[in-house]
């Protein structure tokens, strides 16, 4: 088989045939008075896959266990449909227990059909819960359903060619690209539908499909590779998902030939109304543009004295008589820092750029920013961007792939972290930043969720098993932002591995976040990991390096002053009480503290023990953590291998790598601490 088909299935994820049982054995009515939309026709597939494989039955008209609606008055015009979010309201479902129908006899209404396929999985993750019991005794399975973000987003840092640095996914821990393959379009997209298939279960409605650090090649797809973009939309359109394109804002030069790119030029912006126009005329329903700008070497508006909102503007001039979408990454900061400087400060970068925009960029532009202010570590401060611009559309980025989380070769379930990024309150109110997109906070104009994308052509999606749990909890959270990251572990767990008791399964991944932070980097300090690949420790891998992620730790203690008052004061971009609160040692959190304060070895934390005896303690009990999840997992071996060895075994072997991993964590870490300090371990533990 070439290399352009894939030789092995993929595994189903959360959607094996079982899940389909206890829908698929019962009688469904579909009533629609349309036949040729793509996701309703979806629908129509999957109930009639199900009930041919359960045995169930599906009917026009008349009673039914199940009815599935389209468009249905009743729901249009009850009061809760009209209060729902007008960006949101075609989106949702409403499922009801009709009281002179069977017991648990459901109906299931919808104003369009991609409700109707949210409808369609909302019963499916019930399983026999939905059908087993009065449908009022079943919390949550009832009432109307509506996402609460508009935008839910993944990005995928796919390269077209194996790029001989980043690989064909640029932090890819799970395979190669499963849309390109040697510069084109895979001639087997069988992966490609089975993802979209995947998604459209979750909720997730736009994807981009290439690297938004382009590439020559890349650059191109908004040109020669219009059909490879169309060819794509075709299969994410059937499952209610748009598709975008990263794209080089040096187009004009690198594929135009254009002497400039500058955004106040009247030929740029011509050429690009043209490159829309073309796109558009190709796919109605394209998505837009992803940008990357004056960032870590892509070109941007900087190189022709404009600011960011004039690189953006422009880009969204051209796509808004389509009704495209533009989202422009603030990640931006200088990427050549001299460590000497203490008071350049990379973390206060994306703030220093972006909040004196605000209110300047177009209704079309998502201004995307990254949850933390470096980049996607297990343990940063919320991005104080996020509320700055009260008059901006704000996307939150995530990063599903574990770049710095283990890789995939770690379990580490990233639930928990967005929690409670989500459940942060930047002006110490009762608003969480899961309150802005439904109109609570000031401003009201958070956009959405945005992450990077951590699936590739490996059989299980993601390199280890149990990393398929993040992109489901992702899409989940970007569903309901308030939704109870342990619940989606368990529903996950109960869809994927089917019936059986996994309490211990999900008490494991449930603590997993906290584990790889207690055997990493501590306190918030970050990025103590190899340079380039970013896998395993190396603690002073980045400290003199240009990239600005320092630590600063010598023989007198460790840590980056960012306060007000002797340091970067990058404190100081955050609104009270938190301002306050990060610029004290004494009120600053401890799993922050060395992000904000460079404090002695010997500095006592609110727990009592001194920041060089936290870090042994820490480490320590991150292996031991580790050692109990290979005896958890060997404990529930035999009943996941019942109905996938491949599964067990791979997850067996990862296990054994994060041991060997976090052990060499442990131990380098400790070891540099107590050269640096001279403190000895209170407990006499080897720790050099």
């Amino acid at each position: 088989m070439s290399q352009n088909s894939f030789e092995t299935l993929a595994h189903p994820a959360w959607l094996p045939e079982r899940v389909w049982e206890h829908l698929g054995r019962r009688s469904i009515t579909l009533i629609s008075n349309s036949t040729s939309d793509p996701v309703l026709k979806t629908v129509q597939r999957e109930l009639l896959n199900a009930t041919q494989r359960w045995g169930g039955t599906i009917r026009e008209a008349g009673p039914a266990d199940i009815t599935f609606e389209l468009g249905a008055e009743p729901f249009i015009s009850s009061d809760k449909y009209t209060n729902l979010d007008p960006a949101t309201a075609h989106e949702s479902f409403e499922v009801t227990a009709p009281g002179n129908a069977a017991p648990t006899a459901l109906h299931v209404r919808a104003t369009s059909p991609i409700g109707l396929l949210y409808g369609l999985h909302h019963l499916v993750r019930f399983g026999d819960r939905a059908f087993s019991h009065p449908p009022k005794n079943v919390p949550g399975l009832l009432g109307i359903h509506a996402p609460q973000q508009p935008v839910r987003m993944l990005n995928h840092w796919d390269n077209m060619t194996d790029h001989p640095v980043m690989g064909t996914v640029e932090r890819g821990y799970a395979g190669d690209s499963i849309f390109w393959h040697n510069a084109t379009l895979r001639s087997d997209l069988s992966r490609a539908r089975e993802y979209a298939r995947l998604l459209g279960s979750l909720g997730i409605n736009r994807i981009s499909v290439n690297n938004v650090n382009v590439h020559e090649v890349e650059a191109r797809l908004i040109t020669d590779g219009v059909p490879h973009l169309r060819a794509l939309a075709e299969i994410f359109r059937a499952h209610g998902v748009q598709i975008f394109a990263s794209v080089s804002f040096a187009a004009p030069i690198s594929v135009g030939g254009l002497e400039t790119a500058d955004p106040l030029d009247a030929q740029v912006r011509t050429w690009w109304a043209q490159i829309a126009d073309n796109i558009w005329a190709h796919i109605p329903d394209f998505g837009g543009f992803v940008v990357k700008a004056d960032s870590e070497g892509q070109p941007g508006p900087f190189a022709y004295g404009r600011d960011h909102a004039d690189g953006a503007n422009m880009l969204a001039a051209a796509i808004a008589p389509h009704g495209g979408e533009l989202f422009w990454r603030a990640f931006v900061y200088e990427h050549r820092q001299d460590w000497r400087d203490r008071r350049t400060d990379r973390a206060r970068a994306a703030y220093d750029h972006f909040a004196p925009l605000d209110g300047q960029f177009a209704d079309n532009v998502i201004v995307q920013v990254k949850h933390g202010p470096l980049d996607f570590q297990p343990r940063e401060p919320i991005s104080p961007v996020l509320a700055a611009m009260p008059h901006t559309r704000l996307g939150i980025e995530m990063q599903v792939t574990q770049e710095y989380t283990g890789q995939q070769k770690h379990v580490c379930y990233l639930g928990p972290m967005w929690f409670e990024i989500l459940n942060f309150q930047p002006w110490g109110d009762a608003v969480t930043l899961a309150d802005i997109p439904a109109g609570h906070g000031p401003g009201g104009q958070m956009a959405g969720l945005i992450a990077v994308s951590n699936i590739g052509t490996d059989k299980f999606w993601t390199g280890h098993p149990l990393a398929q749990a993040n992109l489901y909890a992702y899409g989940r959270l970007a569903w309901n932002t308030r939704a109870d990251a342990t619940e989606l572990l368990r529903e996950w767990i109960t869809l994927t591995l089917g019936p059986g008791d996994f309490t211990d399964l999900e008490q494991m991944m449930a603590q997993s976040w906290r584990t790889y932070e207690d055997y990493t980097a501590p306190l918030g300090v970050g990025f103590m990991v190899q340079p380039g690949h970013h896998y395993g420790p190396a603690v002073e891998g980045y400290e003199y390096s240009p990239w600005g992620t320092y630590h600063f730790a010598d023989r007198h203690g460790i840590g980056v002053d960012r306060t007000i008052a002797t340091g970067t004061g990058y404190a100081g971009q955050y609104p009270a009480p938190w301002r306050d609160i990060y610029e004290s040692e004494e009120t600053c959190p401890d799993e922050l503290l060395l992000f904000f304060h460079h404090v002695p070895w010997q500095h006592q934390l609110h727990s009592g023990k001194s920041v060089a005896q936290h870090i042994y303690d820490t480490h320590f009990r991150g292996v031991e953590a580790v050692a109990d999840m290979i005896a958890t997992w060997q404990n529930l071996t035999a009943s996941v291998a019942a109905e996938n060895a491949e599964f067990a075994q791979r997850v067996w072997d990862l296990l054994q790598e994060q041991l060997r991993s976090a052990i060499e964590w442990r131990d380098q870490i400790n070891t540099y601490v107590w050269r640096m300090s001279g403190i000895a371990d209170a407990q006499n533990r080897t720790i050099y």
